[in-house]
């Protein structure tokens, strides 16, 4: 792969990677209840999910589900339920999706892991993503395996540390002590949060890759 080429396909990942997000609000919010170390592993699987998503572009496995609108749609409604569903805990659970103190009983790092995973594999703006882009930068008269791993290992310490920055913000934002009306304003405020994010995925189709 040139340079240049690389170059760019560095700054196009970069800027999605660290856009905000459903998967960046649901690794804040581990952040800020479980500690930065531990949200880690929630980041781990977020970008998990976007390796997987990127070894089937490159296989060519993704495009045969974005055009087969029945495998499409169940990853979209799953996604949409599942967002909906972490909003509404956040909201309306006694702890919420946030919550202060080391004290507390903290989640388990298979239960971080497998939370990012579900939230970013059950993105279908993840599979238009890497089916859209990452034949772009493939050459044909290139060995591609090279080319694939090197894009694909980017984007994944991309992912650890855009969200491993997400993370370290959610645990500060719970550093200090805060009153408990503040800690239930943020949970309802991440909670809306991801339920606007599940509305907006409902509204993608596979054509907007």
């Amino acid at each position: 792969m040139q340079t240049d080429t690389y170059l760019i396909f560095l700054l196009t990942t970069a800027v999605v990677v660290f856009s905000p997000g459903a998967a960046a609000i649901a690794v804040a919010a581990q952040g800020a209840a479980n500690g930065f170390r531990r949200a880690l592993f929630c980041a781990l699987g977020v970008a998990c999910a976007n390796a997987l998503y990127f070894a089937l572009s490159a296989t060519g496995v993704a495009s045969l589900i974005v055009t087969s609108n029945f495998l499409f749609s169940i990853i979209k409604w799953v996604g949409v339920a599942y967002l909906i569903y972490l909003g509404l805990g956040a909201i309306f659970s006694v702890s919420g999706g946030i919550r202060v103190g080391r004290g507390a009983r903290q989640a388990k790092l298979s239960g971080l892991f497998r939370r990012g995973f579900v939230v970013e594999i059950s993105n279908p703006k993840a599979l238009l993503y890497f089916t859209a882009i990452v034949p772009q930068f493939l050459v044909p008269t290139a060995p591609i395996l090279p080319q694939i791993l090197l894009m694909g290992m980017t984007t994944l310490a991309m992912d650890m540390v855009s969200y491993g920055c997400y993370a370290y913000l959610g645990e500060r934002l719970t550093s200090g002590r805060i009153r408990d009306w503040v800690v239930r304003l943020i949970n309802r405020l991440a909670g809306g949060a991801l339920i606007f994010a599940g509305v907006k995925m409902a509204g993608v189709t596979a054509g907007e890759g």
